[in-house]
């Protein structure tokens, strides 16, 4: 059985924006085109669709990495801010875009959120639409990058 463990990260995500644009819920905010992802970023976006790439993004992190929350995200996608002559340091990613993102998936009903008691909330992923997706794109048994490299899905994957 194919799963999202065995297609491309960057092949899925492509597909899995492509089919989160088709959904009423999943929309980009009014502010999406003049924000930046984070502190250390100097620049929004150039992407005009950037907003579909990254909810795909989270998805597949949801999907992978568990029930994880918002703060967690925002180690992911975060990144070094350059401060000049100072030394770089870590910081956060924005955790606006990633609430809101995760509020329209959790809209779409592609994810769950779950609330312990005296915790914050964790989010998980419903399964099946990420190993649809991931058994769509197997189906075509070999993947072509952008740099021309052919990647094949092997039948046994998943076994």
């Amino acid at each position: 059985m194919t799963t999202v463990y065995d297609v491309p990260a960057d092949k899925l995500i492509a597909k899995a924006a492509m089919e989160l644009k088709e959904k009423a819920e999943i929309t980009a905010p009014e502010w999406a085109p003049f924000v930046k992802t984070g502190t250390h970023r100097e620049m929004p976006p150039e992407d005009p669709e950037w907003w579909y790439t990254r909810a795909a993004a989270v998805l597949r992190r949801v999907y992978v990495d568990g029930p994880v929350g918002v703060e967690r995200m925002r180690s992911v996608y975060g990144g070094k801010k350059d401060r000049g002559s100072k030394p770089g340091k870590s910081v956060k990613g924005s955790g606006s875009i990633l609430r809101k993102s995760l509020q329209q998936l959790e809209a779409a009903g592609f994810v769950v959120a779950r609330v312990v008691a005296n915790a914050q909330p964790r989010t998980s992923c419903q399964r099946p639409f990420g190993v649809q997706l991931a058994r769509k794109n197997a189906q075509n048994k070999s993947i072509i990058d952008g740099d021309g490299n052919q990647h094949v899905v092997r039948e046994d994957a998943g076994v």
